[in-house]
């Protein structure tokens, strides 16, 4: 009887674990290929894991909530024969024991034990709770703690003997990450008197009026601004600004959309034009399309753009528009509207959000004139697009210099400076803008 490993998927370049939400599918259940098994979640995105094949789920390997490695098996699948016989629980928990991690270095050389110990070891995961604050993944009564509570313990200074007095809702008595954050949700709206773990008091919230609501970050919050603290300390930031005059391209578009519509069955907004363009430049100049591994520069030989996108919770995601410069107006257009509708319904695949070599973010959207955009690792640089207001202008003509109403806006690029110099990121971003300003109010659908 063939049977076939379901893996947990490759997020993006810097994801290197999952958190699996939801088994969509139980074990016994008829699964199709590409129908959705798992909901699985990390810092970036939220998303579902289809079946590589039809079969029957034939085993669950990890339980909701757990944390995994990317590219572990999460399930098995038989692909030929009847189902073999259900799992409970109890029998998945005894039949999934990962192998202990290895020592963490501390940078001298001493290693120290990993504060998660081995399924297999649960003795001496007790043993370990008088020494560590982080509670190791069974505590003292035996209970099994995913990673993902124990890290959320962590974070708000949950010592394991308060974890332990947590009543769990989950299967045999297990504490989920909806127990928990009811916890700590009730834990900071009245002191706690029972933590044995002698806590250093939160710092005052200046207020002039002396009423102040503390509002706690999302997951995902969290971890953008993990990412973005990592893209400063990493790379040393240059902005540079030009300020572009897109009549033409305004005039085009406004003449056009309309019938773009018609014929494409898809909106033109300025981000595909905008994407044309940095398409263009970045052929002229290729050493913007690179990334950086330690003294190696490793220059992407596809063109493939990252748009940020706002979600509806306030959080960012990069879907990737892959080989950008393969695509024509019309199929950019196509590409950036559907991209952008599923990043704001949480239906990206995981492959969408990876393998980018250039990030665009369009801050006009929200008014601003220009931003100083933050590179989105490992990519080198990062375009930010302004709004387009009416201004005043001198224009040059055959009878002289004359002031006119045109439409401009500000380019903002923030590149890398250990590999971008100011001439190769100034000269790049005013190739952008000729782009735009030479653009041909005549051109055609």
């Amino acid at each position: 009887m063939a049977q076939v490993e379901l893996i947990m998927p490759k997020m993006g370049e810097s994801i290197m674990e999952a958190t699996i939400l939801k088994w969509v599918k139980q074990v016994g259940d008829r699964i199709e290929e590409d129908e959705t098994v798992l909901e699985i979640a990390t810092d970036k995105v939220d998303s579902e894991v289809p079946s590589p094949v039809s079969g029957v789920l034939a085993k669950i390997l990890y339980p909701e909530g757990e944390t995994v490695e990317i590219g572990k098996a999460v399930a098995v699948i038989e692909t030929e024969g009847e189902a073999s016989k259900p799992q409970t629980p109890s029998q998945v928990e005894t039949e999934h024991k990962a192998p202990s991690p290895a020592p963490a270095n501390t940078g001298n050389g001493s290693p120290q034990p990993s504060a998660a110990t081995s399924p297999q070891a649960p003795a001496m995961a007790t043993t370990a709770v008088s020494t560590q604050t982080t509670p190791s993944r069974f505590g003292p009564s035996g209970r099994f703690y995913s990673p993902l509570v124990r890290n959320i313990a962590k974070q708000e200074n949950i010592s394991t003997e308060e974890l332990e007095q947590i009543p769990g809702t989950g299967q045999h008595g297990r504490v989920t990450k909806k127990d928990i954050l009811g916890y700590v949700q009730n834990r900071k709206a009245q002191p706690t008197t029972t933590t044995t773990q002698t806590q250093t008091p939160a710092p005052s919230v200046p207020s002039s009026s002396g009423q102040v609501e503390i509002i706690e970050m999302d997951r995902m919050r969290k971890l953008i601004a993990d990412h973005m603290v990592r893209s400063k300390q990493t790379s040393p930031h240059v902005t540079s600004f030009v300020e572009v005059d897109v009549t033409p391209l305004v005039q085009w578009r406004n003449a056009n959309k309309e019938a773009f519509l018609k014929r494409y069955g898809t909106k033109i907004t300025f981000t595909p034009l905008f994407i044309e363009a940095v398409v263009k430049a970045i052929h002229d100049y290729p050493m913007i399309n690179v990334s950086v591994d330690g003294d190696k520069i490793i220059r992407h030989l596809d063109i493939n753009i990252g748009m940020a996108t706002a979600l509806p919770s306030g959080n960012l995601i990069v879907p990737v528009i892959k080989k950008a410069d393969m695509l024509s107006l019309p199929g950019l257009a196509k590409t950036v509207n559907d991209l952008a509708d599923r990043a704001r319904n949480n239906k990206l695949k995981p492959e969408e959000i990876q393998g980018g070599t250039f990030t665009l973010t369009n801050v006009g959207t929200f008014g601003n004139v220009m931003g100083t955009p933050i590179i989105n690792q490992p990519q080198v640089a990062i375009l930010a697009t302004g709004a387009i207001r009416k201004k005043p202008a001198v224009v040059e003509t055959q009878y002289g210099d004359l002031i006119a109403i045109r439409h401009l806006m500000f380019l903002s690029l923030s590149y890398d400076h250990r590999v971008v110099d100011g001439a190769l990121g100034g000269s790049f971003l005013r190739k952008i803008a000729d782009y735009l300003e030479a653009f041909d109010p005549n051109r055609g659908l």
